[in-house]
């Protein structure tokens, strides 16, 4: 398996990943706005708008950059990595720095707490010497996840909108 960001060849993996979610109802953390776009050429190019500050798609978000987590020969996508660049006002309560999703056919296999860690030397190419990862307090996958790869917990939070509990993570990137 292993990290890559996302192009053109991998159309039909992309499309196929968010189908798997539309279909389990599952959360698509990490993916942009893979949910609200079906055609993966269009959420390749939002992407790739989303790398700089001057381009990214909507008011409000911060500059990031995706990743998908493929099998070594490119045939099925296990899973996403969304890096932000730095915090919007919601990021720094809630969202943190890194959003994550696996497919649901994937899960429970390692594959959360391997692209974490891959992602976390991209993190510090970045600038970012420690980042905060939040997750839904009832996530024992994710916690677990986040705790595999030095997370140290902060606090809890409640973000109204969702009406959820969050748990906010740090980790430290040497």
């Amino acid at each position: 398996m292993k990290l890559i960001l996302p192009t053109e060849e991998y159309t039909e993996q992309i499309r196929a990943y968010r189908q798997e979610f539309l279909d389990s109802g599952s959360s698509m953390d990490g993916t942009g706005a893979l949910r609200e776009i079906a055609d993966p050429a269009e959420w390749l190019r939002w992407t790739e708008a989303c790398t700089a500050a001057e381009t990214v798609p909507e008011p409000g978000f911060v500059p990031a950059t995706q990743y998908i987590f493929v099998a070594d020969d490119g045939s099925k996508i296990a899973g996403m990595i969304q890096i932000r660049h730095y915090f919007s006002e919601f990021l720094e309560k809630y969202g943190g720095h890194i959003g994550y999703s696996v497919a649901p056919s994937e899960r429970r296999k390692g594959y959360a707490s391997e692209m974490l860690r891959l992602a976390l030397p991209k993190c510090r190419e970045l600038g970012l010497e420690r980042v905060l990862i939040t997750c839904d307090s009832d996530n024992e996958g994710s916690r677990r996840t986040i705790l595999n790869n030095g997370g140290v917990y902060e606090s809890t939070v409640y973000e109204e909108n969702e009406g959820v509990f969050l748990e906010r993570y740090w980790i430290d990137i040497p």
